[in-house]
């Protein structure tokens, strides 16, 4: 049975307002959404007459409008506004809304994997995560929940094990088992709501969460290592034209800007254009490192703070743009150009692979 919607008396409703509001304001200043402010929640009114709370309530429902998936995502990782308790009421808020918007099943996926990931201990292992561990976890949103797992969910366990199969971000991207994931979160229609089925969707989106970083972090070491290996052999720029950079990119600039990734994909790891540029570069960096033959280490061109200065601004300007994906949602990553690194011209330069 799909979760439904709770009376609240309006003492609790405007409790819950006012706890809401700030972070709800500081949102719409980040991304410039146009709403007057709520009078009665900006002055801090306390007790309030029931025409106001039905005001707050028509303010929330048109700025969850005017707030898109993707801007809440980005907001709540990257705040320090929310606590343990107003995660909590912003989940009860979308998951008990008397009239469900179209984004609201997306906000609510998101929503629980955030509250489940701040209420875990930070060394929970991944054979821990069980769905009775994920269901306990989530009970003050969820309430009891029937662990019986509908036969339309299972295949989750299968995408789960194909995940933990993969040995390089560009293997999960394009083995397709995120999209297989959220394809079936909205095969589900109404039927995501039922407790069972948030448990489950929480424990998937949780632990592709954490193969998705460990995977990225691996490339970005990988790649880090070629190139100091690349310099070791006497190669000081790469054709990266493939990646979206340069035909002749100092390498010593690929690795400040590789370092600066680890910074950025930290705040923000839904696709986006530098999955991409950090997939296609590894692809770039092992062609490398194939065609050059070991050679005696040769001196290259220090590391100058100007280079370090250009390198910060080439991360900042390859940073994820706002874009409607989803979490998880990688179709604009996964379905690359077979022929993708095919730009990488053989050359008889051994300064520029």
């Amino acid at each position: 049975m799909t979760l439904m919607p709770k009376k609240k008396d309006l003492a609790t409703e405007w409790r819950e307002a006012r706890l809401l509001y700030p972070l709800y304001s500081a949102l719409a200043r980040e991304f410039v959404i146009e709403l007057p402010a709520c009078d009665d929640l900006e002055s801090g009114l306390i007790d309030p007459p029931a025409d106001s709370v039905q005001q707050a309530r028509q303010w929330f429902l048109e700025m969850d409008q005017k707030i898109q998936v993707h801007q809440l995502r980005q907001f709540l990782q990257t705040t320090n506004l929310t606590s343990e308790e107003g995660l909590q009421t912003l989940l009860v808020h979308h998951l008990h809304r008397e009239t469900r918007l179209e984004t609201d099943r997306d906000k609510v996926d998101f929503l629980l994997v955030q509250y489940f990931s701040h209420c875990a201990p930070s060394r929970l292992e991944d054979e821990d995560v069980d769905l009775a561990y994920v269901a306990q976890t989530l009970e003050p949103v969820l309430g009891n929940i029937d662990l019986t797992v509908p036969s339309w969910l299972q295949p989750l366990d299968d995408f789960i094990q194909a995940a933990d199969g993969c040995h390089s971000l560009n293997e999960l991207l394009t083995s397709n088992t995120l999209n297989k994931g959220r394809k079936l979160k909205i095969s589900g229609e109404e039927n995501y709501f039922e407790p069972i089925a948030m448990v489950a969707f929480t424990r998937f989106s949780f632990l592709m969460r954490r193969v998705f970083f460990r995977l990225m972090h691996n490339d970005l070491n990988t790649i880090l290592d070629g190139l100091r290996e690349l310099e070791a052999r006497g190669v000081s720029t790469l054709d990266c034209r493939s990646a979206q950079f340069s035909a002749d990119e100092p390498v010593a600039r690929l690795r400040l800007i590789c370092q600066s990734w680890k910074v950025m994909f930290h705040a923000e790891y839904s696709s986006g254009s530098p999955l991409r540029m950090l997939v296609d570069l590894r692809n770039v960096m092992d062609a490398a490192l194939a065609r050059t033959s070991k050679k005696a280490p040769t001196q290259t061109e220090p590391v100058t703070s100007n280079s370090r200065a250009m390198a910060a601004a080439a991360g900042a300007q390859f940073a994820t743009a706002n874009t409607d994906s989803n979490e998880f949602e990688v179709n604009s990553v996964s379905q690359w150009d077979e022929d993708s690194s095919s730009d990488q011209a053989d050359s008889d330069n051994t300064d520029k692979v």
